[in-house]
This record gives structure tokens, sequence and C-alpha cells, in this order.
């Protein structure tokens, strides 16, 4: 009943001209998930704007709207949220990993930001899978599903509207033309793209199918699939992703069970501590089975100093991305995501380094998990394990993760 009513005054509120209340919805917007329709200013009856709206499932509502002037806007609104009335606050998102805006936003109520989006930005919208919207320390991230047809539904609204009326107000979603914001992007040639197969780690954290992974492992990918070992192979789909700490969440279909998924340990992990490394490296050379390398924390930052990361000395290879890094219990802690380049360091110092490789701290993967709402758990480690054990517990949760990859795409990493 709370969703349901949050849902329409969303949709009531997101006009930014935001001085007077709105009404509606005259006719309707269905598209997917997406829902919405028609408003009207509830002072003079005067049309307003079209606006839809998808729910997520840890609460936060997004809202497109189209305004009658031609105004396109995003809105962000949480229950949780807590704004004055007025205050400003900048937004920047990130569409599929590459393509980025500066978003400046109101809060037309204590629970809601609504911000401009240029045309350049509603163009980005229409054609991206993921966006990550960044606010002061909040991280939202958002599986986009039928942006494209509800943007041209809201085009399409308005331009009826402003034609017929709001008391012929239909289904927005039929007929729709072509919005007008795509309307000065030239039509682009076709490009001839070779792909090639490409592959990583990944580890199932719920019982619900949710696998974690590097976000430059599933980055331009297409055909996203996952097997355990001995096992066939499944269909994923992304449902997040943070290119920032080089982070990617798939699932798996809801058909298939997982009966066993990694813990994560819930205390610091310190220098000197003993580490074991699994992950599928060299597909098509080495084993087909996952490898097993085992070393020690040798530093609590990365490169620089960064604090996401731990230095490790077991031994990876390109494969092992996204795979999971364990301590003596069997406890997740960290994510492998990268080796040095041996031969750069080696030309600008004349050595060759020695087992330095990088993964992500169990930090930013809760933080990154609990914006996406999974439900992962954790443990406290408890008793030693020999190496053997951990990696026959990993078996039922270590995947590998493959695709099919663009050479253009894959160029860019």
């Amino acid at each position: 009943m709370w969703l349901r009513s949050f849902v329409v005054v969303c949709l009531l509120q997101v006009s930014v001209a935001g001085s007077a209340q709105a009404a509606g919805p005259f006719g309707s917007v269905n598209v997917g998930n997406w829902i919405g329709g028609a408003f009207s200013n509830d002072e003079t009856g005067a049309f307003s704007h079209c606006a839809a709206t998808t729910p997520y499932a840890n609460g936060v509502i997004l809202v497109v709207g189209y305004n009658s002037v031609g105004t396109w806007t995003l809105a962000f609104a949480s229950p949780n949220y807590r704004f004055k009335q007025g205050e400003n606050a900048a937004i920047d998102v990130i569409f599929d990993g590459q393509e980025q805006a500066r978003l400046f936003a109101t809060a037309n109520q204590p629970n809601m930001l609504t911000s401009v989006m240029p045309p350049n930005v509603v163009r980005t919208f229409q054609k991206a899978s993921l966006m990550v919207a960044t606010s002061g320390r909040t991280v939202l991230n958002f599986n986009l599903a039928s942006t494209g047809p509800v943007v041209t539904a809201l085009a399409n609204c308005v331009n009826k509207v402003k034609a017929d009326g709001l008391s012929k107000a239909g289904d927005f979603a039929k007929g729709a033309a072509k919005p007008a914001a795509t309307a000065d992007k030239p039509a682009s040639p076709p490009v001839s793209k070779s792909t090639k197969s490409k592959s990583g780690t990944g580890f199932v954290v719920s019982g619900n199918g949710h696998v974690v992974t590097n976000h430059h492992v599933i980055d331009g990918c297409s055909d996203l699939n996952g097997n355990l070992t001995g096992e066939a192979a499944v269909a994923l789909r992304v449902v997040s992703s943070d290119a920032t700490n080089d982070l990617a969440l798939l699932q798996a279909p809801s058909s298939v069970a997982f009966k066993e998924f990694a813990r994560i340990r819930d205390r610091s992990i310190r220098s000197g501590d003993s580490v074991v490394a699994i992950g599928f490296p060299y597909r098509g050379l080495l084993s087909s089975d996952f490898t097993v390398t085992t070393g020690i924390v040798s530093s609590l930052s990365g490169m620089r100093n960064d604090s996401r990361f731990l230095q490790i000395s077991a031994p990876v290879q390109p494969g092992n991305s996204g795979g999971p890094l364990f301590d003596t219990t069997g406890q997740i802690v960290g994510v492998v995501t990268a080796k040095l380049d041996n031969l750069r360091i080696a030309v600008a110092t004349g050595n060759i380094p020695e087992n330095i490789n990088f993964a992500i701290k169990t930090g930013a993967l809760r933080d990154f998990l609990d914006n996406s709402v999974v439900p992962y758990q954790t443990a406290e480690p408890k008793g030693d394990l020999k190496t053997t054990d951990i990696a026959a517990n990993a078996r039922a949760y270590t995947m590998l993760i493959s695709c099919n990859a663009t050479e253009q795409d894959d160029a860019k990493r």
C-alpha cells in the first residue's frame, strides 16, 4: 500500500515547475515495469507533464518526466531521503560504466530529488542497460529495462495531449513516434566489428543466484554465461556494475538452484595473513578445472596507497579476475582484480617484480552488494581448513564466466 501511494506522489511531483500540485494520470504509459500517464496542473486544469516510474527492490523509485515545454526530467525518490524543501544536490550518473554526466537536482519534496536531463543525457539513458547514480556518499545502481520504449511513449504522450487535449488521453505506448530528443542525432553508418571470446571468474554470494565478478570481465560483453566445473553453462544477466571499484553483479535464472554460496569474512584481515586464490586462468590453454594458488596479504593497500585494495602474493593470471580470495577458514576476504604489469615495471626500473597482485577488499564489496540489495551472508573466521578443503568447498560456487566481446570494446580496456 505504501509503495503504490508513494509511486503516485512521485508521478504527480516530477514536474520541475513544482509550485503547484498536479492531477492525474490521464491515459496510460505501460511499458515493461514502467507505469504512468499524463498529468495536469491541479489549480488551472492545464496540461502539465507526462511521467512514468518504476520501483526497485531497495525501495528507491526512478521517475522519468517530459513536460509541456519540452523539458526532460529524471527523479530519484526514496522514503529514506531527508531533504529540505528546495535543497539542491549534484548527482553524478554513469551509464554502462562509460558515459558519465553530472545532473543538478532540487528537492521539491523531502523524499525526492528532481533534475533536468539535457538531450544528450536523454539519448544515453534511452540506450543504456545500467546506471550508477552517486550523490554525496550515496551510490545507487539501476538496471535499466525498457528505457528506450518508455522515452518514446512519453514523447508521444506530450505530443498527443498537446494536439488533442487531456480528454482524449489513451494508451500512449501505442503508435508512439520517435521522441523529439533524438531528432538531432544523425544516423550512424553500420560498423563492422569482429568478436572474440573472453573469460574470467566469478563466485555465487546468495541462494538467489547472485554472482560477483569484476566489471572489466563483463564490460563490452554479450551472451554472458557461467558454469561450475563439470556442469553445463547457464545464461547470466547483469544486475549492476561499478566501474570505479571494478565490481559487477550477475544473476543466474531462477530455475537454477544454489545450495552453497560464499560467505564474506566479518572481521578485518591483517598483513601477513595467509590467503588462497581460486580462478580459471588462461582458459583453453591450461586445465579446464579451476586453479588454486596460495600466498599472504603483503599490504593492506594497493597502488599509490589505494585503501580499497589488498596487495597479495598469491600468483594470479589473466582469467583469475573476479575470482574469490579466501582466508584460511574459507571465508571471502577479497575479489581478485589485477596483477602488476611486470613488463612496464621492468622497463621503468630494470627489475622484474614477482608476485605483486591485487584484490578488492570486502568493505567495497559489501557496500556494492548492499546498494544492490543482495542477501549475502557474513561469517566469523573459526578454525583453519586445509587448502584442499577450501578448494573442495569452493567448487560448489566458483564459476567460469565467459562471453563474446567485440574487438572494438575490448580495445578500450
